[in-house]
Formats: C-alpha cells, structure tokens, sequence
C-alpha cells in the first residue's frame, strides 16, 4: 500500500498485522464490538479494504468499532487537531498580563476578572507540564501556589474560597508531580498530601482523585504493586465519573502486568478505555490532568510490554511516538517518547538486536525534560533483558554504567 496513505489508515494496517489478522480476521474480531447487525462479509471487507487504503475515512459510526476493536479510544485513532495558547487566554479573558494579575492580588477585595485570570494561569502551568525544564516549572508552580493560598487572608465570598482552594490544589498537583520527577520523593509525597487535604476541603472530587493517583505512580516505580492497586482503589472511590479514573485503571493495569495477571491487567485496561470512550473531547490535551486519547495507547504499550506481547508493545511505541511528535519534528510529550523508545529497546533486546536495543535505550536517557523515577524504573527493564542475554558485551557494560550514573545522580 502507498507510504502516503493517512497516519489512520496506516495504524489500522499496523495494529492488524501486530496480531497477525488477516483483513476478513479484523471484520470478524469488529462484529463482536458491534451493537447492531453489520452488512454481509463481502461487503464489510470491501469496506475495511478502502479503510486500510485511505480510500475514505470510516463513519463515526464504525470509528469507535475499529478502535474498540483493537483495544484503543476513538480519537487516538482519528485525532481532532486544535491547541491552545495559554498567555492569549489570559489576556483575552481578563485583559491583564502576570504583572497587573499580581498587583491586582494585593487588593482587599478579588474580583471575578482576577479570579478568571488566576484560573487560566493555573491551567497554563498544568499545560507546560511536559516541555518546561522541571526546575524552572516547580519554581513558578510553587511561586503561584503560596499566590494563590495568600488569597485566603483576604475578603473572599463563599465562592471564591472554594475556587481558591481549588486552583491551589491544583498547583500543590503540579509541584508535588514535578518534585517527584526530579527525584525528590520526601517533598513530592508533602505536597501530594496537601493537595488531597486541599481537594477534600474544597469537595473537589477531580483533585482527591489525582492526589491517589500520584500515589499510585510513586508505587508503581518502587515496585509496590499492590500499593498501587489499593491506591487506584482509594482514587476510584472518589473520582469514579472524573477523567482521573482512566489513568487511575490504567495504573492498576500496569500493576497487575507487572504481576503477571494478563487477565487482571487487560480487564482495567478496558474498563479504563470504556470510560475514556464515553468522555466528552478535551478542549486543553496540553494539561497534564487531562487524559487525552493519544496516552491511552502509551499505557497499552508499558501493559504489553510487560506481558511480553512484543509486536503490540512495538507498534505501539511507534505510534506514541508519531503522535507525540509535531511535523517539524518537536517532540511534544518527551517523557512519554522515552518510555516508548525503551520500548522498542527491549523488544530489540529480545529480539537479538543489542546495538538497536542500546541505542533506543541510550537516546531516552539523553532527554533534557526527564522524570528521573519513571525514567530509571523502565530503563532497568532494558538493562535486565540486556544484562542476561549479553552479559559480556561492551555495548551492555556502556549502557549499564550510564543508567548507574543516572541513577546515583538522582
């Protein structure tokens, strides 16, 4: 088939081949997903044919069946396109630039201009979550944050001292992430305990559910799996119908994989796909509480991964990192892009590839935006693999005293 064909049609034809269907095998593995009779086989395969072709771009009908059919959320298959820029929609919103915000807090009274700004400011940060150096983040983040929580000493209405708390337990989110990426899990751990005391002061049912989740992160790279059940547990207990419940069964996927459950980890990994399916498009997919469709796919891989499903895992590291790549060839989601080179560095690995398994594993801890926990966490995977099958090497030995650094650095 043409090279040219859309990115969808060429993922279709991908994940297919990754699970060795023929084309009549994927009509067939899709009426099972169907919630109503479909035409007759001939047909269905003409149909798929001119799919995998980029013939036509399939129905909104038939996108949530293909990408149900291969265990991912419509618009990771068929993404909408549009970003946001942060700085414009403070000044549209409020007309004021980070100096008159400033000033305006010193006020005796907020009013609710001021209020919008703050609001869009904390969105901002959450939205450079993955580009910004994470020094520079937590600094402004935690700068913001004790802005924000000064605001209580002030006359505020019923209303905005819910908002305060609000936008300041989604900085607390922010820095207490952004702590823990740079290694420093004491501070992470504080400030992930103020921003749940923060959510639950507020009732706000989304930043409770976050707070549960960062703990269910913090365990899955110590190698707490249970803990990280028990905290995807606690999480989904307050935020069943928030969007932190997708990534919150994802976790509790990567858990079981870990363990070795396949049945235990595919069925959070669907409950989790299910619940993204049902949600509303995000209208910011740069802020990091916001679980877009493309991540979906990024959890799959690290499942498959784990469960040694080496084609699935292959494919999609390859489309995490094409998603997350723009045209001009920035990276957009770098932290995630090292994971999926890891990825593909372990399957290479086993494989027989060791110079493509150093080398996939080499470029992922080249990254300038890293977090360090769940960069070494995966990178240990690769040095496992590597350190068994070709021990005596120089490319294994390499490798393992630059992951070695890495990690008395951090």
């Amino acid at each position: 088939m043409s090279t040219d064909r859309p990115a969808w049609a060429r993922r279709i034809t991908a994940e297919r081949d990754a699970r060795g269907w023929s084309q009549p095998d994927a009509v067939k593995a899709m009426r099972a997903h169907a919630s109503k009779e479909l035409p007759a086989d001939a047909s269905m395969l003409r149909q798929w044919k001119r799919w995998e072709s980029g013939e036509i771009v399939p129905s909104d009908f038939y996108q949530p069946l293909i990408a149900a059919t291969f265990g991912t959320v419509t618009h990771a298959l068929f993404p909408v396109t549009g970003r946001r820029d942060g700085n414009a929609e403070i000044a549209a919103a409020s007309g004021m630039e980070t100096l008159d915000i400033l000033s305006r807090l010193q006020a005796s009274d907020v009013d609710n201009a001021t209020m919008d700004a703050l609001r869009i400011t904390t969105d901002r940060l959450c939205s450079e979550y993955a580009l910004l150096p994470g020094a520079q983040l937590a600094m402004e983040g935690r700068q913001w944050l004790k802005r924000v929580v000064g605001l209580q000493s002030q006359r505020l209405t019923l209303g905005q001292h819910c908002e305060v708390l609000t936008l300041a337990g989604w900085l607390a989110l922010l820095v207490g992430c952004v702590e823990y990426d740079m290694g420093d899990r004491r501070a992470a751990e504080s400030t992930r305990r103020a921003a749940l005391s923060l959510g639950s002061e507020a009732e706000h049912a989304g930043i409770q559910g976050w707070a549960h989740e960062m703990r269910a992160w913090f365990a899955i790279t110590t190698g707490d799996y249970r803990g990280v059940v028990a905290a995807a547990k606690a999480g989904e207990g307050v935020a069943a119908h928030q969007g932190v419940a997708v990534q919150l069964a994802a976790q509790e996927a990567k858990a079981w994989a870990r363990l070795g459950d396949r049945r235990q980890a595919e069925v959070s990994l669907d409950r989790g796909r299910r619940l993204l399916e049902a949600m509303p498009y995000p209208e910011n997919l740069d802020n990091h509480f916001v679980v877009d469709p493309a991540k979906y796919d990024f959890y799959a891989m690290d499942c498959y991964r784990m469960l040694g499903e080496n084609r699935l895992a292959q494919t999609l590291a390859e489309e995490v990192i094409r998603a997350s790549t723009d045209y001009d060839g920035t990276e957009r989601s770098p932290m995630r892009i090292a994971e999926a080179r890891l990825t593909l560095g372990v399957v290479a690995a086993k494989e027989g590839d060791l110079e493509g398994a150093v080398n996939y594993g080499e470029w992922a801890l080249r990254g300038e935006r890293q977090s360090i926990p769940s960069l070494l966490a995966v990178s240990r995977e690769l040095a496992t693999v590597v350190s068994r099958d070709y021990t005596d090497e120089p490319a294994t030995r390499a490798y393992l005293d630059h992951l070695n650094t890495l990690a008395r650095q951090s």
